[in-house]
C-alpha cells in the first residue's frame, strides 16, 4: 500500500539518528497526533479527541536534516507514505502505523521557525556534504 498522507502532531520521542554500514542515514521518532478538540455533549466543555500514534522514519538527506532540526516536544507537519503492518512476536500481536517522511516542517500554528537551506546541487542524494571552503585571511591595513 502506497498511500500518501499528511499528519500534524507532537514529536513524542527524541529522534534517533543512525547511519547504516552501507552509509544510509536513517532518522526515526514517534509522533502523537490528537484530533481537534470536540464538544462533550454532557458537560458542554471542549475535550481532546483520540490520540493516534505513528512511527515516522526518514532516509538520506531528509534524515540528516530531521536529526539537526526536530526535537522531542515540538509540533510538526509530516507528509509521506503511510504503511500499516500487522505484527506478531509469538506472545503479543498488534498493528504498527508508519510514515516514511518525504517532507517535514515545524507546525507554525504553534510557533516560529528559522529555515536554513542546505546545498545539495551537484552531488548524489545520501553522499556526504563537501568540506566548507576555508575562509580567506583578512589583513587589516591601516
Amino acid at each position: 500500500m502506497n498511500t500518501k498522507t499528511t499528519i500534524t502532531g507532537l514529536v513524542a520521542t527524541t529522534p534517533r539518528h543512525l547511519i547504516t554500514a552501507d552509509g544510509l542515514p536513517i532518522t526515526s521518532f514517534r509522533l502523537a497526533s490528537t484530533s481537534q478538540k470536540l464538544l462533550d455533549p454532557t458537560s458542554g466543555t471542549l475535550v481532546d479527541g483520540e490520540t493516534n500514534w505513528f512511527t515516522i522514519t526518514a532516509f538520506r538527506e531528509i534524515a540528516i536534516n530531521i536529526a539537526g532540526s526536530v526535537n522531542k516536544g515540538e509540533r510538526v507537519v509530516v507528509s509521506g507514505i503511510l504503511r500499516v503492518r500487522d505484527w506478531d512476536n509469538g506472545s503479543r500481536a498488534g498493528t504498527s502505523v508508519e510514515v516514511e517522511a518525504e517532507a517535514i516542517g515545524h507546525d507554525l500554528a504553534f510557533g516560529t521557525s528559522v529555515y536554513t537551506p542546505t546545498a545539495f546541487v551537484g552531488r548524489p542524494l545520501g553522499s556526504p556534504a563537501p568540506e566548507p571552503e576555508p575562509e580567506e585571511s583578512l589583513i587589516e591595513i591601516g
